[in-house]
């Protein structure tokens, strides 16, 4: 090449002039930072050799001409320039590096293979840098040469991957870091880790348990984050340099003592007027009293209105000091409560002046599948002390394919998980989760807290097979859990369930009689069908300014404002009848005196509970406290087949009705007797099925593919197994079992102008401001199921913003009362915007 393109870039930063980033700062930079990563695990030379070789085939002289062409770097009378947009996504600069890990590592004698199953992990996470981690088996097995999809991957023609000239062609500071880390000490670094996370035997009838490989995927995939991220990132930085410089000051002023001193004065604050005030205090001070327990797996049960999230922020504080942990993460079921405890703890422990935020909310889902240059660039990596997410965000960073979700997954370690209302795991989720947690506590330095007031048994599974919890020794914070239990018993639960069920009018009428008699009345559906059904019959008896409706198809910028209002005359004493979704039952801060609950689960019957007499502060006219009153009612039409989790919870719920007496409806032993009932008819759903197979079992030895028997092959030559997962198809499954939601930007009040803002970006892409775009568009979005999507696509009533995979909703769409719509809303209910 000529001497214009004789220095190798990597990226060209979108100013005037141009700036470019030279190829051997960005592998130097990206190895630098995937190396600090994976320190995490105790693998920093392994994080510095993906960073050096991931872009390893960027040094062939066809992929320097393509992005200097492409960025206009080079013009087209340059006799290099080559019309680019032919070539996106063409020229494979990814198997050179893959290639070259693979043959250096497999080449290093080591006992049993040990070098070939360190370069197999390591060249799966270069040659999958901008896929998502390929499949190791595909569907079509082994070829008749007994080749693999990733063996053929490894044997790409050099004319295809240009390794041999990216060697010749390397700049010589980075071929030698690379060969300088790929030796046999290398190797058995890597592999004394790998040995601490399966079991190895001598017998040759025994290959790897289907635990031992689903971790050794978990620990692949936690080495690809440790690149993605650090890829994504270095990229980032170039193109907009002040993100460093924001990275760098939080690093350089951050102290959990800071926040520590700030929740303590909080606490201090607080009195102890009323009886539940001094067990909220005692659950506190035992969360801070075992807070130095060494990392592990633990569990919080406290009953609702216990003070979970004080109590659990402050241990979270105090462990993370003690074991010098880099975050925390409150992992949570629903945006509703995300948003309540993350202003609750950001009015804590954030001040005017801090040079950093310390709480980060992500819980939406406006990201684009199909990400372009300018919103990778806006993608979270996580990087904060504080983070909020939800338990979707958090099993696609573990289970998900492509590059989006994965590149968080190496925060999660070093760090302390809080799972609030764990009993919401999805069931079909269940072993893969148990796992995954189990791989971040024993491997990464991670603690997690399981906090609910239904703890489900994750340690007890019935198909042990697929593994389960590993809690820690003494995991339950709580010393006396009965007795907390019955301290805080504010509500009887009265059983109404009858033969035949009741019918609508019925249920109307009870309700109303609730209201009239309380003024303070809520009434939770499993259906939103049902909850707007309700609604419009109820609004011809009950004064507007008194009733609310409450479900996912309203934003949350708009159930936001509902709530504050639903609160405010709580308080002040003025009547409220709300209607809502299961979203309000877990963990939303509301008191009422009646609650009226459909037939569910066990769980989401206590959940419910904990939204009546909260703070146990009802009386009678003589001042004597009074229990809140729970109805259950199981409706006579209630369209529910396609909810097996509601329908199992409500055949297992009045199988304990039959079997406790009704003021034990809530204690600890009917929880258990319930989930062993609601475990051991799931079992089958709890490794995640699809078709014939699992995607447990394709995230682990993949025992039904075609291919598999290339391991047993192996096994009786003496030699380690190789990793089967069928990466790639996993993510695809996990996607379409899961009924993936897309989420719409809706018109509601700023939702509007966020739009125009987003549909009027300036093409020369400020990453900045798009980033803080998108940051609001979250509580202006709401998240739909296929079925809908497809029904608004298909009438043309969501649009496209700039091609970029995030949508808008018709304002003609969208209702004051009942939020989104697939029909026209009269303009009579249309939201003045």
């Amino acid at each position: 090449m000529n001497d214009k393109t004789s220095a190798y870039i990597a990226h060209v930063r979108s100013d005037t002039p141009k700036s470019k980033q030279s190829l051997a700062t960005h592998l130097s930079e990206t190895g630098q930072l995937a190396a600090k990563f994976a320190s995490k695990i105790g693998l920093e030379n392994i994080g510095a050799v993906l960073g050096l070789l991931h872009d390893f085939g960027k040094y062939a002289r066809e992929f320097q001409a393509y992005i200097q062409s492409a960025t206009h770097y080079i013009e087209q009378d340059d006799e290099d320039w080559v019309d680019a947009t032919l070539l996106r996504g063409k020229i494979d600069h990814s198997t050179a590096g893959a290639q070259y890990v693979w043959i250096e590592l497999s080449n290093i004698a080591t006992k049993a293979g040990q070098g070939e199953i360190c370069g197999q992990i390591l060249a799966l996470c270069i040659a999958s840098h901008h896929s998502g981690l390929i499949d190791c088996l595909n569907e079509d097995g082994v070829d008749e040469d007994g080749n693999t999809n990733f063996t053929r991957r490894m044997a790409k023609p050099d004319d295809k991957t240009h390794l041999n000239e990216a060697i010749k062609n390397s700049d010589q500071s980075i071929k030698s870091d690379i060969d300088q880390k790929l030796t046999k000490t290398l190797v058995v670094e890597m592999f004394t880790k790998i040995r601490t996370m399966i079991t190895l035997s001598n017998s040759k009838d025994s290959l790897l348990s289907k635990e031992d490989a689903f971790t050794l995927g978990l620990f692949t995939r936690f080495l690809f984050s440790c690149l993605i991220d650090a890829d994504r990132l270095n990229s980032a930085e170039f193109e907009t340099p002040d993100n460093k410089a924001h990275r760098i000051a939080q690093q350089r002023y951050f102290s959990w003592e800071i926040a520590i001193n700030r929740l303590d004065r909080k606490l201090q604050s607080f009195g102890e007027d009323k009886p539940i005030d001094k067990v909220r205090s005692a659950i506190s001070d035992n969360c801070f009293h075992r807070s130095a327990d060494a990392p592990g797996i633990y569990t919080l049960s406290v009953p609702t209105g216990g003070g979970k999230t004080f109590a659990s922020l402050r241990y979270a504080l105090n462990h993370a000091k003690s074991h010098n942990m880099d975050r925390i993460i409150y992992i949570i079921p629903y945006t509703s409560i995300i948003e309540q405890n993350a202003e609750a703890v950001r009015d804590i422990i954030e001040q005017d002046g801090d040079p950093f935020s310390w709480v980060l909310e992500h819980h939406g889902n406006i990201e684009p599948e199909k990400q372009t240059w300018r919103s990778k660039l806006a993608v979270d990596n996580w990087d904060a002390p504080i983070v909020f997410t939800t338990m979707v965000q958090f099993l696609e960073v573990l289970f998900s394919g492509g590059t989006r979700g994965v590149r968080r997954m190496h925060q999660l370690a070093n760090a302390v998980l809080i799972f609030d209302e764990i009993q919401t795991l999805p069931i079909n989720c269940v072993h893969m989760f148990s796992n995954a947690l189990n791989f971040l506590s024993h491997h990464a330095n991670t603690t997690a807290l399981l906090c609910t007031a239904t703890q489900p048994l994750l340690d007890q599974l019935p198909n042990s097979e697929y593994g389960q919890i590993k809690l820690a020794n003494n995991a339950e914070l709580v010393d006396d859990k009965s007795q907390l239990f019955a301290d805080l018993k504010r509500v009887d639960i009265n059983n109404r369930c009858k033969p035949g069920g009741w019918q609508s009018e019925e249920i109307v009428d009870l309700i109303n009689n609730r209201y009239q008699t309380t003024k303070s009345c809520l009434v939770i559906v499993n259906t939103k069908a049902w909850a707007k059904t309700l609604f419009e019959a109820l609004s011809n008896t009950v004064d507007s300014d008194a009733l609310f409706h409450l479900s996912t198809n309203q934003c949350a910028a708009h159930r936001k404002i509902l709530l504050t209002e639903i609160k405010r005359r709580l308080a002040e004493g003025s009547p409220v009848l709300c209607i809502s979704t299961q979203l309000i039952e877990a963990g939303v801060d509301v008191d009422f005196a009646h609650v009226v609950r459909f037939l569910a689960g066990l769980d989401s019957i206590a959940q419910a509970a904990g939204r009546c007499n909260r703070n146990g502060l009802l009386t009678d006219q003589q001042g004597k406290l009074l229990s809140g009153q729970v109805d259950v009612v199981d409706p006579a039409e209630e369209p529910i087949n396609s909810l097996i989790d509601i329908v199992v919870g409500k055949e297992k719920s009045r199988r304990i009705f039959d079997e406790f007496e009704a003021s034990e409806l809530l204690s600890p032993p009917a929880m258990d007797a319930y989930y062993q009932y609601f475990f051991f008819d799931r079992q089958a759903d709890m490794a995640y099925r699809i078709g014939r197979d699992t995607l447990f079992n394709l995230l682990a030895n993949n025992d039904q593919n075609i291919g598999s028997g290339i391991n047993k092959k192996r096994h009786c030559q003496g030699k380690l197994p190789f990793l089967q997962q069928s990466f790639m198809a996993a993510g695809k499954a996990f996607k379409a079992i899961d009924a993936p939601t897309h989420s719409v930007i809706v018109p509601y009040g700023e939702g509007k102008e966020i739009i125009d803002e987003l549909c009027n970006v300036n093409k020369e892409f400020n990453a900045g401001h798009f980033y803080r775009t998108l940051k609001r568009a979250q509580q202006y979005s709401v998240n739909v199921f296929p079925n809908v999507w497809h029904k608004l696509q298909d009438s043309g009533y969501v649009n496209e913003i700039q091609e970029e995979g995030i949508y808008f909703l018709d304002e003609r769409y969208y209702s004051d009362n009942f939020g989104l719509s697939d029909t026209t809303v009269s303009l009579q209910r249309c939201l003045s915007l």
